[in-house]
This record gives structure tokens, sequence and C-alpha cells, in this order.
């Protein structure tokens, strides 16, 4: 979370100034495929490095040719001086972007060919290079020596011979070129990002990610045609934009994501423009691309941020505020449009491809519409043990989703949610909708394969490293509360309400903020007190408390105001993570090795819902052997010993149970 060292790779993305050496521009120029293939080669090809150290250099040395590919590639275009190229290398780029994201859609929001998946994790690495490398060597790139026609010579590509009109707005170019790709970058690679920004929790009152990811997809794909078609709009369509990204900003629900499909359709229509004004500057492309990359990773950078202040140098300045983030992205992109010539509409050249663009989106809408479909959970999901009113909970704290060799693990994550028979599971720090963490949302593939309920929790809008709740039972109801935090990290908190076997059932998951920050966590833990306190019904809090056991806020946590009690406090050998209980019939704890995937143990509970208040005769803290426990109330077997894939009970040795 903090700087490591390794930041230091996003110079890759400068690598356009390398076009003012003649040499390297020469060849990035009379032979823009091999630029295509080298970053695919170094991209893509990453896939086979094992040591994540090495597979990050290689992907550096791929972004920094995929942005000379970038680059050679609109100055060439753009020396056409043919509104026909521009607008065609535009739509086409918007295709390729919207086809991505229905890949994502496709694959539980991780791209199959990302350098992060792996043949064991669910990628197809292998086959995406064997294609990129392909596509790339076939893929034709127009040139000047295409002659344009009369009516194209009038363009506004025309307007100044020599540029120098066009000169004197090159930084404001950059900046606007530089935010359209951050913007595109921060929220139309995967279709759940936005849905995310307004998720507000159970009963549902928005969209969610499956289906209505596939309503995101279809507005991208309509507003790349309707650019191509007549871009001449782009003046108006920007003031619903910039609309709708102040109502996506300020409201959650079905009105947020209209102003998320406003937003979505203005970033799709405009890219004929952007690319029209940047490759007005083909004579000095490299100047203009270079301050355009610097200006996106300085966004980049504001949008990490908003929610890692705590640990970057200057970081409170920019603390919670996404405003100023999406706020300078719409301005910047807005001010770009102001100062953009009208585009001609009747572009004949050009009227050639609008059928075969039609056919494209046509296709892509019915593959989205197919994709939602088939991901839609049609069956309900049932608990591992109803017959013994048995409720499996358990936490974990995954580190966004990538395991310590830096490969994607939600399959691993899921195999163990299985195998340990979790009914509920909270995961922490597991809000992966960002930018540097790929725009993901672990909690999809999990939850579907599994056939369990999701809450997301607090959405990537809201400046926190996450926290989601996964359940067998409905969710019922769930609030999502940002707690106390004066000075460190944003603390998030779920309070759901489930429905366990008929029963009523609380279920907290909550992060506390870091240690040095000992005032935030003492007003955590009263506000998490004043939460759990709030309801008599049955409650189990599934938790990162950052405290010594039987010391400090743990006594605030375990209290007679919370009625809170430690599924076992004889164990001192924890420091972050925490389960407790009331008004349940606790039966077992255990504790099971991360094996490679995190640094975090899952920690797991067993529980039996009392149907009867007036039979809970209250809690015992009586340990009892395995073989007094019925054997479907017993922790599975496959984790003693040695375990299973890595993972095995530990700390204890076995599981603990308790007579109730």
């Amino acid at each position: 979370m903090g700087i490591s060292g390794y930041e230091i790779v996003v110079v890759s993305s400068f690598s356009p100034i390398l076009l003012l050496n003649q040499k390297i521009k020469s060849a990035a120029y009379s032979a823009p495929n091999r630029m295509r293939i080298y970053a695919c080669l170094f991209g893509v090809g990453a896939c086979l490095i094992p040591d994540p150290a090495v597979r990050l250099l290689s992907i550096s040395v791929g972004n920094s040719f995929a942005f000379i590919s970038l680059t050679a590639e609109i100055s060439l275009v753009g020396s056409t001086k043919s509104v026909s190229a521009i607008k065609s290398y535009a739509t086409t780029f918007m295709l390729g972007l919207t086809l991505s994201s229905i890949s994502k859609f496709a694959y539980w929001t991780n791209n199959p060919v990302w350098p992060i998946m792996n043949d064991k994790t669910g990628g197809f690495p292998k086959t995406g290079l064997c294609m990129g490398l392909i596509s790339a060597y076939f893929t034709v790139i127009p040139t000047g020596t295409i002659a344009a026609k009369p009516k194209e010579s009038r363009d506004s590509l025309e307007k100044s011979k020599d540029g120098s009109k066009d000169s004197k707005s090159y930084i404001l170019t950059s900046l606007g070129f530089g935010a359209y790709m951050f913007s595109l970058l921060a929220m139309l690679t995967d279709s759940s990002t936005m849905i995310l920004w307004v998720w507000s929790g159970y009963p549902v009152n928005g969209p969610s990610p499956v289906p209505h990811g596939a309503i995101t997809l279809a507005v991208m794909c309509i507003g790349t045609y309707c650019g191509f078609y007549n871009p001449s709009l782009f003046k108006a369509v920007s003031v619903f934009g910039a609309l709708g990204s102040l109502i996506l900003y300020s409201y959650s629900g079905w009105l947020g994501y209209f102003g998320a499909v406003l937003y979505t359709f203005w970033l799709s229509y405009i890219s004929p423009v952007c690319f029209e004004r940047i490759a007005v500057h083909y004579k000095n492309i490299a100047k203009v691309m270079f301050a355009a990359t610097a200006f996106l990773t300085i966004l980049v950078l504001m949008h990490v941020w908003v929610v890692a202040y705590a640990f970057v140098p200057g970081g409170p300045l920019l603390r919670e505020r996404t405003d100023i983030v999406l706020g300078s992205s719409v301005l910047s992109i807005c001010l770009l449009m102001y100062k953009s010539s009208p585009v001609d509409s009747k572009d004949v050249k050009a009227t050639k491809y609008v059928a075969k663009f039609g056919n494209f989106v046509i296709s892509f809408l019915l593959l989205s519409a197919i994709i939602a479909f088939n991901r839609f959970q049609y069956e309900v999901p049932k608990p591992y043990h109803p017959n013994s009113s048995l409720v499996t909970a358990g936490i974990w704290t995954i580190h966004f989703g990538l395991d310590n060799d830096m490969w994607a693990s939600e399959y691993r994550m899921r195999d163990l949610i299985r195998d340990a028979e979790l009914d509920v599971v909270g995961l922490l720090e597991s809000d992966t909708e960002r930018i540097i963490m790929g725009n993901r949302d672990l909690t999809q593939r999990i939850a579907e394969e599994l056939n369990m309920y999701a809450d997301f929790g607090p959405g990537p809008n809201k400046h926190t490293w996450g926290a989601a709740l996964l359940s067998k039972f409905p969710i019922l109801n769930s609030t999502h509360h940002l707690l106390p935090s004066p000075v460190g990290e944003l603390a998030p908190a779920i309070h759901a309400t489930l429905d366990m076997y008929g029963i009523l059932v609380d279920v907290v998951v909550f992060h506390s903020g870091q240690e040095e920050d000992e005032e935030d966590r003492r007003l955590q833990s009263l506000e998490l007190q004043r939460i759990m306190g709030s309801s008599d019904r049955p409650m189990i809090l599934l938790s990162y408390l950052v405290t010594t056991p039987l010391e400090g806020n743990y006594n605030t946590y375990v209290s007679e105001e919370s009625g809170m009690h430690d599924i076992d406090s004889s164990d001192d050998d924890r420091w972050c993570e925490y389960i407790l209980y009331k008004n349940l019939k606790r039966t077992g704890y255990a504790r099971i090795s991360r094996g490679s995937i995190t640094d975090t143990e899952l920690q797991v509970g067993k529980f039996v819902v009392p149907h009867d208040r007036d039979y809970f005769d209250g809690y015992s803290n009586v340990k009892v052997p395995e073989v007094w426990i019925n054997k479907d109330r017993r922790f599975p077997s496959i984790f003693s010993g040695e375990g299973i894939g890595e993972h095995r009970y530990h700390v204890f040795d076995e599981p603990r149970y308790f007579i109730y």
C-alpha cells in the first residue's frame, strides 16, 4: 500500500518522448506493426515469467512499446489529413476497448490474457499471445502516402499548413487527451465499475454487475457507433456527459446509474474528436503525447492517493477527494471539446464503413446479452448443513486477490471457501475496482461459482480498501458504514441482516484502521460497539480489529454495551482477525493456514441458530473433544495433518469445539 520502489515502472508510460530520437522514430514509423508485436511479446508474454519482479519489468517494457505504437499510429494516421482515416482509427480503438470489457464481463472481471492469469487461474495467456501477435502482424495502418480528397483537405487538419496555429493549443490538447485516456482506464475498462459506484447494498435498489453490466457495454457500443456516424454533436453531448458525471458522483441507485449511462455514452461518442485533435499535432506528436501521458499518470496517481493517503507523501491533500480527480478529468475533456472545430458529419468516404462498424456493434450487443444470460444466478443458494441449523462463518483478509507470486487468486480462494464449507464469509481488503488493481470485482466469480449472495460493501468511490460479504443465506438488508477516521485510513463496515433458517441474524464485517493511528481505532471501536449494541438479534462479527486479546479496545468490542462475546478468549495469538458473536450457540473455532494466497489466515467459527430463544442457555468456554460433536457439525477433516492445497489447521493444530 505504501511506496515500495517498484512504482518507478510508471515511467514506462512516458515512452512517446523516445520518438524525438530519429532512429527510434524511423523504426516506429517504417514498421508500426513491429511496435505492436513487441508490446504483445513483452506485455501479454509476461505470463510465461514466474518471478513477479521480472514479470513486472517485462510488462513495463511492453507498456513502453504499446505507447510508442499508439503514438506512431496516431501520427501516421494524422499525416494522411483524412477525416475518414482518423474516425475509423478512433472507432476501431473504442471497439477494441469494448471487446476487452466484454471479455472481462465473460470472465468475471478478469481479462483472460492478462499477465496475472495463467493456466491454473482460469486464463488463456498463451492463446492471447498468439492471437495478439497474429493481429499485430496483419494490422494495416494508413500513412501519409494516401492522398486526401479535396473535400477532406479542407478539414481542420489542413487549417494550418505549418501547424503554427495548432501548436499554440498543444498543451490543452495534451491535457484533454490525457484526461480522456484516464477516464477510459478508470471507468470503461470494466462494465461493473460504475455499477459498484452506485451500489448501496440490500434490498437492491439499483443495477447489479450481472446482468446490468450488459447495459453499460451496450451504451459503449451505441455511443461509439453514433460518434462515428455523426460526431458533429460533440459539444451538446459533452454537456450531458458532464452532467452525467455529476449525477454519478452525487447519487446511488438507479439515478446514479442514469448518470453513469450519460457519462459512458459521452466518453464513447467523442473518441473521433479526441483522436482528431491530437492527430493535428502529428509533426510534434512525441512532445504532445509525452505531455498527455504525463497528465494521465498524474491523474492515475491522484486516483490512488484518494484512498492511499495514509501511506504516501502528501496523501492528505487528496484524502477522499474523488471529486477533484473526476472533476479534473471531465473539465479537461470539456475544454478540449470546447476548443475543437466542428466535425464534418457528411464524410462521404467514411460512409462505406458505417455498415461494417454497425455489424460489429450488433455482434457485441448480442454477445453481451448472451454472457449476461449465462452468468445470471438462477439457483437459490443453500447452506451446507441445513438439517443441523448450522452456520459456518469465516473472516479472511485477502489483499486484493493477488497471491504472493502476483497471480490472480480467485480460483484458490474459491476452493478454500468451498472446502471449508463456509456459509458466510467476510472478505477484507477486497476492493479491486481501481486502475492499479485492474478494475476487478473479486466477489463475482466466487459468489457465482459457489452459489452465494454477495454484497460488495462500500463502493470504490467511498475511499476504502474494501469489505465484502458472501452468504448462502438471503441478505434481507445491509447498511454500509464508514467509521470515524480523523487521521488514518477509512474503516469500512457492513451491517447485514440474514435469514438463517427462518431466524433473523445480523452479520457485521469490519476492517479497523492501521496500527499507527490509536485515536482512530478508539473512535472506531466505540462506533462499532454502538452498531453491535443497537440490535438484540443473534449476531456474528467478522472483523480485523488490530488489538491484543483482552487488552485495550478489545474490551470495547467485547463488552456489555455491545453484548458480544469472543469466539475463543483463550486464543492469545491473534492481532488482527477476530470472530465475535451473541445469542447464538457456538460449537467450534478453527484457524486455517493461508498457504501462498495471501499473508493472512482464514479464521472460521461454527454456530447453531437457536429457534427458541427461551432455550438459549448462555455462553460456555468449556472445550470438548471432537468425538462429542455430531459429525454434521464438525470441521472438514481434509485440513487435518498436512492438509490440502497448502491449507491446514494450525496454531492449535486442530479445531476447537465447545459445549453449549
